[in-house]
């Protein structure tokens, strides 16, 4: 099946990739700039472990036919990309709307968080490749020392990087490396309606899947945000629709993974990537997938050579969320961090609990309840992050009933577990089905706080007049 998925979700890549591409091209010509920087794209990785082990694990293991797995796995790929398409049309509206504080400081949230401090624990186990690739990729980018012979900031970081670690694994020093590429073969995407046959068998997965369209929506507003920060004005809209199209055709196509758009715009632009790097990002990662070269690529470059870029693409992002926004709304973006901090420790504490054999069942006590708190906070955290942001800029703004609109919407999304679920994997529900009293008892305060709100706001009004 894996000639199948990867091909299928790597020509989705490729069509994103050349789209946003165009898209660079046309904005450089209506604006008769050259340094215009295309927008990154590719798979999305929460969506990629939500796949695996809340849809075509539990499928696999259910029914012990692989072929229906990847058909379970096709739909909801398609069934993500439709609901994307919908909500495609609500990417400018949300951009004039929402401050910038909750659509900048959640993505600063996840770049230091998850973009940063994830890389950084790679960077640590293999200090010596890793924090010589970094360095040099900081004093490139940060204090604009030139490299050797005119190299590229992030060519020459991962260039150094790669030469220590093979050589000291050449002379006997450290772990050895070794170069186990996958075999060589030709696995093109096909078109494929088979997914249809598995529309019964998916439902049941969709509360798990769905919530995912909705995070990269926000995730494709809160980068086109941060693309027109730096200086490149792209419509939310034509990013949006992009991610949609192209996550449908990967489902259509044997894919199992939806596409979106990445992180780190200002970070690429100040390395000085501009609108061809995504033609040939997608041209790699779409022949290399068909014809396994990838597998190649990957074994020879090692990860603690490639994560000091992951870095530096957090610490920019963070940086803009900062800088690009009012500085009254500062702590709206500080605040948009601390639901991200839960997702973090949820996903380091998944694999403590899995090393040790065990599972968040068997905590007991105020343990256990602790654990609980956490996994309330870190579900749904992007739109957690975004809602909470707005709100406290709202309120900075003393914009009092506006901020008590957002904690009933939060509160509404509570109760379906479109944030604040209970549930392990994130899933959502209905309101009178719910898995445990936790979601109504957030919803409540949720709700008390938008009775706060409206009653300052009123109280306001009539001191003003």
């Amino acid at each position: 099946m894996l000639l199948r998925m990867v091909p299928g979700t790597a020509l989705g890549v490729l069509a994103g990739d050349l789209v946003y591409t165009w898209l660079a091209v046309r904005l450089m010509r209506r604006t008769g700039r050259s340094d215009v920087t295309a927008m990154p794209f590719g798979i999305d990785t929460p969506t990629l472990f939500a796949m695996v082990f809340g849809v075509l694990g539990p499928v696999m293991l259910a029914t012990g036919d692989p072929v229906l797995a990847w058909k379970v796995g096709m739909a909801t790929t398609v069934a993500i990309g439709l609901v994307k398409l919908a909500l495609a049309f609500g990417g400018d509206w949300a951009r004039r709307v929402v401050p910038r504080a909750a659509l900048l400081g959640s993505i600063a949230g996840v770049s230091i968080l998850l973009i940063a401090f994830l890389p950084m624990l790679k960077i640590m186990r293999d200090p010596m490749v890793g924090l010589v690739a970094l360095i040099l990729l900081l004093l490139a980018l940060f204090s604009g020392m030139r490299m050797p012979f005119g190299l590229p900031a992030a060519f020459a970081s991962v260039l150094a990087g790669t030469l220590i670690f093979w050589g000291r694994s050449w002379l006997g020093f450290g772990p050895a490396g070794v170069i186990a590429p996958g075999p060589l073969r030709l696995a093109l995407p096909w078109p494929t309606l088979g997914w249809l046959d598995a529309l019964p068998e998916t439902l049941p997965y969709l509360s798990i899947a769905l919530p995912f369209a909705l995070v990269t929506t926000i995730g494709g507003i809160d980068n086109t945000e941060s693309a027109a920060a730096a200086g490149d004005e792209y419509r939310a809209r034509d990013i949006l629709l992009t991610e949609a199209a192209t996550t449908v055709l990967a489902g259509c196509c044997g894919g199992v993974i939806q596409n979106t758009p990445y992180i780190g715009h200002p970070a690429y632009k100040a390395m000085g990537a501009r609108a061809g790097y995504t033609l040939a990002t997608g041209l790699v990662i779409g022949v290399g997938a068909a014809t396994g070269a990838l597998s190649l690529l990957i074994a020879v470059l090692p990860e603690a050579a490639i994560a000091p870029i992951l870095v530096f693409i957090g610490l920019e992002i963070t940086a803009q969320g900062f800088l690009a926004t009012p500085p009254r709304h500062g702590a709206a973006v500080a605040l948009t961090f601390v639901p991200v901090v839960a997702a973090v420790v949820l996903i380091e504490s998944g694999g403590l609990f899995s090393a040790l054999g065990t599972s968040p069942a068997a905590l007991k006590g105020d343990v256990a309840l602790g654990y609980q708190a956490l996994l309330i906070l870190g579900n749904g955290f992007i739109l957690t992050a975004v809602l909470w942001g707005w709100a406290l800029a709202a309120i900075i703004d003393l914009r009092l009933a506006l901020a008590g609109g957002l904690f009933a919407v939060a509160g509404a999304a509570t109760l379906v577990g479109m944030i604040h679920s209970p549930l392990a994997t994130g899933g959502l529900f209905w309101p009178w089905a719910m898995p445990s009293a936790l979601p109504a008892h957030v919803a409540l305060a949720y709700g008390a706080l938008g009775v706060v709100c409206w009653r300052a706001a009123r109280r306001a009004a009539r001191i003003s007049t």
